[in-house]
């Protein structure tokens, strides 16, 4: 067998692979599928796979040395784009105090950073039709990321500050739907599955990985710091043309032939003659008018909205306000060393409680972003709801304790295991809410026997898993909006039962 060789993944590029390798007669797209659409049959069913069973985190058989370089190039360009893509995201929540003057409200760098990118989830999934152009989208993507950064690094106006955000948030957005549906584009179903398993687990990365960064970068000062940063969005196109397989080299070889390096003394090489290059280009053709409608799209919502999006949005508005308004009330005094010699290690300030919940979060984020990719099996589709009811309950808990508290004033000791208790439990249920619903809608795939009309059946998948990234980011666009009132009610709770603490950050 020769060696598989790696190919830019243009949208073009496989199209043309996979047309030109394949030895079966292309499919001339008619209204049938179409009509199925309009008709309400789903086109994609919810079916368990084979593959998925026997390889839980996404993989195959890894016998053979070129099938293993094949998945590990795969798990680390979707690693790479997950973790690249958000940690603008990260470096610039963790420099808003560097970024704003002092009596400018920390929150607009929120808004800013939020908004834009939940405008390209909508936009882009909900609005825009017909096929996606990965390799336009991936590479407008990292020059607008780029002008972004760069504007907040070289102006020192608000304005164009907050413009220069806006402008790396919706990048980041309709970076992170041009991700997750990429990774429908690869089959079976086991690979797709190996991709957003790595993605996700990327996107886990980026929190630790930007909040590292920018404590590293704080000191050279906000020109010097953005500045290097704006360069990493270079990385994903690189990533994308030089190290990214190729959808065809994950062909099954017993129904298509897989692109490879071929003898230079090879007579067998497959050709085709003009009028099949022809018929080819005339189907390619024809699939550029094929699109789903706004009729189509809404009959394909309309399951996934509380089996899928719900959660998903209930999890994301749960967690943020945790984070956002309860958590930078949960202070208590400095543990001493005589009571608590291994706690005031790590905590010297009431100042340090807010960054260790961030850290206990981010971290337990990752790891349970990381389960798919580590080989645990994914959590039941009928059990997808739970983790947004265990963070609810943890909400209300944490948001007890803050008002009245749990344990008496003189076990502060107590207090803090405690909420570092719940908040890795929030983490570990937001990472795998994220990771889980994902994986799913990306393996639910027809039957490929049922399917008339394979670009209608590709249109459909790449909007499902798209249109996902749109109820996590109202989530936390709500959640931003109730985080504000949520801390200051919390902190006239503390204030009215003598515990003044929050008075003094």
């Amino acid at each position: 067998m020769h060696a598989i060789s790696s190919v830019p993944v243009g949208e073009e590029n496989a199209l043309e692979l996979q047309d030109l390798t394949t030895s079966t007669t292309s499919t001339h797209l008619g209204t049938s599928s179409l009509e199925s659409l309009q008709t309400g049959q789903s086109m994609a069913v919810d079916i368990e796979h084979a593959d998925s069973e026997r390889y839980p985190f996404g993989g195959i058989p890894g016998s053979m040395q070129g099938e293993r370089r094949l998945l590990f190039k795969l798990g680390l360009s979707f690693f790479i784009f997950g973790l690249i893509n958000n940690v603008l995201y990260v470096i610039i929540l963790s420099a808003a105090l560097d970024l704003v003057p002092p009596s400018t409200p920390k929150g607009i760098i929120a808004f800013c950073n939020i908004t834009p990118g939940l405008i390209a989830n909508f936009g882009w999934s909900y609005i825009l039709r017909g096929r996606i152009g990965y390799t336009r989208r991936i590479v407008g993507c990292s020059l607008l990321s780029f002008t972004g950064m760069l504007a907040v690094a070289l102006h020192e106006s608000l304005l164009s500050r907050l413009l220069g955000i806006c402008l790396a948030s919706f990048s980041s957005g309709l970076g992170s739907i041009t991700y997750v549906q990429l990774s429908t584009t690869y089959s079976p179903a086991a690979i797709g599955g190996h991709s957003i398993g790595y993605w996700s687990s990327g996107t886990g990365a980026a929190g630790l990985f930007g909040a590292f960064l920018w404590w590293k970068l704080r000191g050279l000062g906000v020109e010097t710091g953005i500045g290097i940063s704006s360069v990493l969005p270079f990385v994903l196109p690189l990533t994308y043309f030089f190290l990214l397989p190729a959808p065809a080299a994950f062909l099954n070889p017993t129904t298509s032939i897989v692109y490879s390096a071929l003898p230079l003394d090879d007579t067998e090489i497959p050709t085709i003659n003009t009028s099949e290059r022809s018929s080819l280009l005339e189907n390619e053709l024809k699939s550029e008018s094929v699109f789903l409608t706004t009729a189509d799209k809404l009959r394909l919502l309309r399951p996934m909205v509380p089996k899928y999006m719900l959660p998903l949005f209930c999890v994301y508005l749960y967690e943020y306000t945790i984070n956002q308004g309860i958590a930078p009330t949960l202070l208590y005094p400095v543990p001493s060393p005589e009571r608590y010699d291994f706690l005031s290690k790590i905590i010297h300030s009431v100042r340090d409680y807010y960054p260790l919940w961030q850290l206990v979060y981010q971290i337990t984020v990752f790891i349970s972003r990381s389960t798919i990719s580590l080989g645990i099996p994914p959590v039941p589709v009928r059990l997808l709801p739970l983790p947004a009811v265990v963070q609810l309950t943890i909400l209300i808990t944490l948001a007890y304790e803050s008002a009245f508290g749990i344990f008496s004033e003189d076990h502060e000791g107590r207090s803090i295991v405690f909420v570092f208790v719940l908040i890795s439990i929030e983490g570990i249920c937001g990472g795998l809410s994220y990771v889980n619903v994902f994986y799913r809608i990306n393996q639910e795939r027809p039957n490929p026997s049922n399917v008339e009309n394979k670009e209608l059946e590709k249109q459909a998948r790449e909007f499902k898993i798209g249109s996902l990234a749109f109820s996590d980011g109202c989530g936390i666009l709500l959640a931003s909006l109730l985080a504000m009132p949520t801390e200051i009610e919390l902190c006239k709770l503390q204030v009215a039962r003598g515990k003044l603490l929050c008075q003094g950050l």
